[in-house]
């Protein structure tokens, strides 16, 4: 008689080891044997650069990668089916009401309960007991996969219209759907095992809503401090309003307009807002109490600054001002006192990179009607060059110094704050693929960067991707601590920019294979476009901010 037997299969790590298993054993089965060396929770993992829940099993042998919250995958894992833990909680203590995933503020989500009644603080109490009910309860998640049309049927019988537009012009033919005990949902991505995995989390009432706080990458640990952010939560609420005026709040919508052939008519009102806005920015300027002589304009990678700060120029000089332009990269240090990284490698974002001392007495003397000399930096010599430029200013003439310091008080520590006025600048959509499923701000600018790298800048989307953690860390570390310094904040999403930028990307992320580390950020870039009706260019102005990315900007010739 034949002996039933089990197969074994190779297992390689990324540190180059390997190990024998059971052909059929499940990923979580195999993480037990490696939580000791990852600093938080391990949550899913990578199988030949393709992510898997941990529910999944190996039948032949691989690379596997496990995520654990201190990876982005990972973050977003938690993120999610923390999302979906909140909904089911409101669901189960108030069913007449309706969840809104809004948007990122100070290091957490902000999120709508919307109902007769507006939410008080003893509400969120109860939501956040109930969550760590659901929590220590262990439930598990279970995936469940329908056709399009049951799908539909399921939204359409639980009153979730926002979910069954969002749905009705996918190429799919299959939506996956997560089930939480009796409570279904649709969330886009992965999600953890069970709810036992997201005991980190808190609750904070934020009128009218709340903030929904969680465990950082970089301490996964502990949930960060509490950091108030006014003025980035104002910006949004403008994007909002930006929403009901072109009466689109999420992707379906957005798609019908498209599918209707009336595109055209909402790019010009979307582009019409964006030029009112920098209008109103160049007349606080002009018409301040206090007379301004430098603006600064600083913002993430693929805000659209360049293009912006020709825009506010020439509504600068509407208001009877003449800019003038000072580059920073003209005050680096020669290259032997650039700082270096915990890499080795030099940091030319760091804000020592820069003259400061130098850049602020050139500002100073300049204000004060001194001529100075300006110096032109050599980048492939890594050094100033023998000569310089003159300078000297008219009463009306004003500078626009655009960079990532730009907020940092350092940079122009010389000069009076009432002769300053600083501008942050960011893609900050705030519109959703439907109630549950928001957009992050940092893929739009993420795609944007991708389209314009390939297109000016001879890169891959590959080399794209492999580079963005790079620059997010260089965004976290220069950037976002000093959002709130500025003055007045310039949201630079465009609403139907992604059905635009989606033509361009798609190609270029389908041309990452599964042998590629990218592949897996290739794999849900795409997915997530895949909720965006295509929308050509051909309407949209050569003054547009999107056109720094797409090509054909009148700014550059």
């Amino acid at each position: 008689m034949k002996e039933d037997y089990i197969s074994l299969i190779k297992v390689k790590f990324p540190d180059g080891s390997e190990k024998e298993v059971f052909e059929g054993v499940s990923l979580l089965e195999l993480s037990k044997d490696f939580e000791k060396n990852y600093k938080s929770t391990i949550v899913a993992a990578k199988v030949n650069n393709d992510i898997k829940e941990l529910s999944y099993h190996l039948y032949e042998s691989c690379q596997v990668e496990f995520i654990d919250l201190t990876n982005e995958d990972g973050s977003r894992i938690y993120r999610r089916s923390l999302n979906f833990v909140l909904i089911k909680a409101v669901n189960e203590l108030f069913p007449d009401r309706k969840v809104i995933i809004c948007h990122s503020i100070s290091k957490g989500i902000y999120c709508e309960i919307k109902g007769d009644t507006p939410l008080t603080a003893e509400e969120v109490d109860l939501i956040n007991d109930k969550m760590e009910d659901i929590v220590s309860s262990k439930i598990p998640f279970i995936k469940k996969v329908m056709t399009i049309e049951e799908a539909k049927g399921v939204f359409k019988r639980f009153g979730r219209m926002d979910r069954f537009h969002a749905i009705e012009h996918r190429k799919k033919p299959y939506v996956t759907l997560y089930k939480c005990k009796e409570f279904e949902n649709y969330f886009y991505g992965y999600m953890v095992p069970d709810t036992g995995y997201l005991r980190k989390f808190d609750l904070k009432y934020y009128k009218p809503g709340l903030i929904m706080r969680y465990p950082d990458k970089a301490n996964p640990k502990n949930i960060p401090e509490f950091k108030e952010q006014r003025k980035l939560f104002s910006i949004f609420k403008e994007y909002k309003d930006w929403g009901r005026i072109l009466g689109v709040t999420n992707i379906g919508v957005l798609n019908d307009i498209v599918k209707k052939g009336s595109i055209s008519e909402m790019i010009r009102v979307a582009e019409a807002l964006h030029e009112k806005k920098i209008a109103q920015i160049a007349d606080m300027i002009a018409f301040s109490k206090n007379k301004k002589k430098v603006v600064l304009i600083a913002g993430p990678s693929s805000s659209g600054k360049t293009t912006f700060a020709q825009r506010l120029s020439i509504q600068l000089r509407v208001n009877g001002l003449r800019p003038v332009t000072i580059s920073l990269d003209d005050y680096f240090v020669d290259r032997e006192f650039t700082p270096k990284d915990e890499t080795g490698d030099y940091d030319f974002e760091a804000l020592e990179a820069i003259d400061l001392k130098l850049f602020n007495k050139h500002l100073s003397d300049l204000i004060s009607g001194k001529e100075v000399d300006i110096p032109v930096f050599n980048f492939p010599k890594g050094r100033r060059e023998d000569f310089s430029r003159r300078l000297k200013i008219v009463d009306n003439q004003i500078f626009l110094i655009e960079g990532i310091h730009g907020l940092n008080s350092r940079l122009t520590e010389a000069i009076p704050q009432e002769n300053k006025f600083k501008i942050y600048i960011s893609a900050l959509t705030s519109m959703n693929i439907d109630d549950h499923n928001r957009i992050p701000t940092t893929d739009t600018r993420f795609i944007r960067r991708m389209v314009r790298d390939y297109q000016f800048r001879g890169c891959s989307a590959a080399d794209t991707i492999s580079r963005w953690p790079s620059v997010r860390r260089g965004e976290e570390r220069n950037i976002f601590p000093f959002q709130e310094e500025a003055d007045i904040m310039f949201n630079s999403a465009l609403i139907f920019e992604l059905g635009v930028l989606k033509t361009l990307a798609v190609p270029l992320l389908t041309d990452i294979d599964i042998s590629q580390p990218e592949y897996s950020e290739a794999k849900r870039l795409i997915e997530f476009l895949t909720n965006f009706l295509p929308i050509e260019s051909k309407d949209i102005p050569m003054n547009s901010i999107i056109r720094e990315f797409i090509g054909e900007s009148c700014f550059y010739k």
